[in-house]
């Protein structure tokens, strides 16, 4: 077993190793950070980071839950005798990160904060046998991880090494940069392991509270968790290695730096879809309502209905969009033959595309307006094709 000493540098580890991996993290920070959105993109995709940070957090101890539960946590108003532990241990999670985006970023992180999150992340989940917000009182002792790791002997030492760790945070962390920071504080207190419980979704919540003065909050938050999760294996043999090394933490923040990185720019990629598909509609919006005829203009009228169902979810399978699609066309004499001539309209402009073999699936080419003038699309439309039932027969 593996015992904890407390460290004689909080922060120690080899900056020649870590150049290449920190200038990454912080470029793609930075790209997160600059790049263009609507207001409305990003609170649709920071709900499911927030989403994917509850989850990962809580799964990373055991906790197993469906996706439906999990929806059932992130609702503002559930009813607590729905919640199974799993569940309680994820609401407790989200009170937790709700609360996380309020602290103002110049306010200093105390003891008084650790003790805060923690309390709220056990609070109503595990303090049936953990006391919330409280340190290990003597003989209270806690061992973890594979292989077995002892955190801090429970009473004075579980006081003293807490008290060092906050003085550290205060006083030795901000000559860091502030990834480091997050980082470090989220080993450094896993590894302590000062509460009966919670630990390391304590440790993992107060990463992201740090984060976010490393430039990631509200608009730009990742789910560092979800990565951990994903990694777990990893995650955890990055944490041991540091203990076995006496605190040297160069594997942990080499492996977590990854992550921000990996993370950041999955977003980042995400608000460029959400770009792509502004684009797309604004392009479809302005040309096919030019279209000069009634009877082009009714067509048009259809084809963006049909194009904005696919842009909703970027692929679907045929059968999915006629069932979707064919209220519009009930009123038609023949509507199965207009709705054939649309699509084929569309496949023709290049706006969508379908799948060569097996089942037959419609998808959105967001390139479309990078491949297109305006006089090709009126000379495309000029030519619009009678009804052809090659897409139905693939």
């Amino acid at each position: 077993m593996i015992q904890y000493t407390k460290p004689t540098g909080w922060i120690q580890y080899d900056g020649r190793e870590l150049v290449d991996a920190l200038t990454k993290a912080k470029s793609a920070v930075l790209s997160l950070q600059t790049i263009p959105y609507q207001k409305r993109w990003v609170e649709a995709l920071q709900s499911i980071e927030l989403k994917r940070e509850v989850a990962g957090t809580s799964r990373i101890e055991g906790a197993e839950f469906t996706e439906r539960e999990l929806d059932t946590v992130m609702k503002e108003e559930t009813p607590d005798e729905l919640y199974t532990r799993s569940q309680r241990q994820a609401r407790a999670a989200l009170k937790t990160y709700e609360w996380i985006k309020t602290i103002p970023l110049d306010q200093p992180i105390s003891s008084e904060t650790i003790l805060r999150i923690h309390r709220l992340i056990v609070t109503d989940a595990d303090d049936d046998h953990c006391t919330p917000g409280e340190l290990r009182r003597a003989e209270q002792n806690v061992t973890f991880g594979s292989p077995k790791h002892r955190g801090c002997t429970g009473g004075d030492e579980c006081q003293d090494a807490f008290a060092a760790f906050m003085d550290a945070i205060q006083n030795e962390f901000p000559k860091h940069d502030p990834l480091i920071q997050a980082i470090a504080a989220h080993y450094h207190l896993a590894a302590m392991h000062p509460f009966l419980d919670g630990n390391g979704r304590t440790a993992r919540a107060l990463e992201a509270l740090l984060l976010q003065r490393a430039g990631l909050r509200d608009t730009t938050f990742i789910a560092m968790s979800n990565y951990y999760h994903d990694e777990k294996t990893d995650y955890l043999k990055a944490l041991a290695d540091v203990r076995q090394r006496n605190h040297d933490l160069t594997a942990f923040l080499r492996f977590a730096l990854r992550g921000v990185e990996l993370q950041a720019r999955r977003l980042l990629l995400a608000i460029q879809r959400e770009i792509e598909r502004e684009l797309f509609r604004n392009l479809m919006n302005d040309l096919f309502g030019r279209l000069q005829s009634p009877r082009k203009r009714v067509i048009a009228d259809r084809q963006i209905k049909i194009l904005n169902i696919l842009l909703s979810v970027d692929r679907l399978p045929a059968r999915q969009l006629v069932e979707r699609i064919m209220p519009e066309y009930k009123g038609l004499k023949n509507g199965g033959k207009a709705l054939v001539r649309d699509i084929n309209a569309l496949l023709d402009l290049g706006t969508i595309s379908i799948t060569p073999s097996g089942e037959a699936y419609f998808e959105i080419k967001l390139d479309w307006p990078t491949k297109i003038t305006e006089t090709e699309f009126f000379e495309a439309v000029k030519k619009m094709p009678t009804a052809r039932m090659r897409w139905l027969m693939q």
